[in-house]
C-alpha cells in the first residue's frame, strides 16, 4: 500500500484494522509471544496463569519481568513496582494517540476502554495510519487492529506453553531467545536520539551493578537510577 496516498474513506475501518495487523505485526509479536509462553512454562506457572498474564497486562517486557522475578523470588511490592514502571512508557503514547481519535459524537467511555488496547505496535502503526484516515473512522480501525493483535498474543501464549514442553531443547531455547530480540529491537528503535542512548547505557551500567549488592530490586532500582542520571546528563548536555 503507498504509505503517501489517502486510505478510502468507503472501506470499513474496521476490517482494515484487522486486516492490517495480519501479516508482519502479528507474526513479530506472536514470535515474541511464543518465546513468553515458553519461559512461563519453564519457570513453572501454569498455562492460566500465563495467559491472564496476557490479557490483563498485554505488555510482554512486563510480563517477563513478572516471570522472571516471581521464579526469582522477589518480594511481591518490588514485581509490583517493576511491572507497573515498566507500563509507564505507555502513558505518552495514550497521551499522543488518543486526541486523535475523539469525536465528539462519541461518548469518552469508548476511548478509555479503547486504550486497554494500546501497545507499542498498535501506537506506532496507528500515528502512521491516522493521518490518512478520516477522524471518525481512526477508533474503530485502532479497535480492530487492537484486538486482533491482543487475540494473537493470548494465541501466541498457549501455543507457546503447550510447545515448551514437546519440542526439543534447541528449538524451545529458540522461542526463549525471542525475548531478548524483542527487547533489542524495542530498544535500538529508541537509539535515534542522544536520551535513548543514554538511558540504555546508564540503565546497562545501573541494572547489573545493583543486582550485584540488592537483588530483588536490581530492576526497579536499575531503571530508577538509569533512567535519573540519564536525564540528569541529557539535560547537562543540551
Amino acid at each position: 500500500m503507498d504509505s503517501t496516498q489517502p486510505l478510502p474513506e468507503e472501506r470499513d475501518p474496521w476490517r482494515m484494522g484487522v486486516s492490517e495487523a495480519f501479516g508482519a505485526p502479528a507474526l513479530v509479536l506472536g514470535i515474541g509471544y511464543i518465546g513468553y509462553g515458553s519461559l512461563a512454562q519453564s519457570h513453572g506457572f501454569s498455562a492460566l496463569d500465563a495467559a491472564l498474564a496476557t490479557l490483563s497486562i498485554w505488555a510482554l517486557p512486563g510480563q517477563l519481568i513478572l516471570v522472571e522475578m516471581q521464579a526469582g523470588g522477589a518480594p511481591f511490592l518490588a514485581i509490583l513496582l517493576a511491572v507497573v514502571f515498566s507500563a509507564s512508557r505507555f502513558l505518552p503514547m495514550t497521551v499522543t494517540l488518543l486526541p486523535q481519535m475523539r469525536s465528539e459524537a462519541r461518548p469518552a467511555w469508548r476511548y478509555y476502554v479503547a486504550s486497554q488496547l494500546l501497545s507499542m505496535t498498535s501506537w506506532a502503526v496507528s500515528m502512521q495510519r491516522f493521518p490518512r484516515l478520516p477522524p471518525a473512522s481512526r477508533l474503530a480501525y485502532f479497535t480492530g487492529f487492537g484486538i486482533t493483535m491482543w487475540l494473537c498474543a493470548l494465541g501466541c501464549t498457549l501455543a507457546g506453553y503447550l510447545l515448551a514442553g514437546t519440542l526439543p531443547a534447541p528449538l524451545r531455547l529458540a522461542f526463549i531467545f525471542a525475548n531478548p530480540i524483542y527487547f533489542i529491537l524495542i530498544l535500538t528503535a529508541d537509539l535515534r536520539n542522544r536520551m535513548g542512548v543514554l538511558a540504555l547505557a546508564c540503565g546497562a551500567i545501573a541494572g547489573p551493578a545493583l543486582h550485584a549488592v540488592w537483588p530483588s530490586w536490581s530492576i526497579v532500582g536499575g531503571g530508577l537510577i538509569g533512567g535519573s542520571v540519564a536525564f540528569l546528563l541529557a539535560r547537562r548536555l543540551a
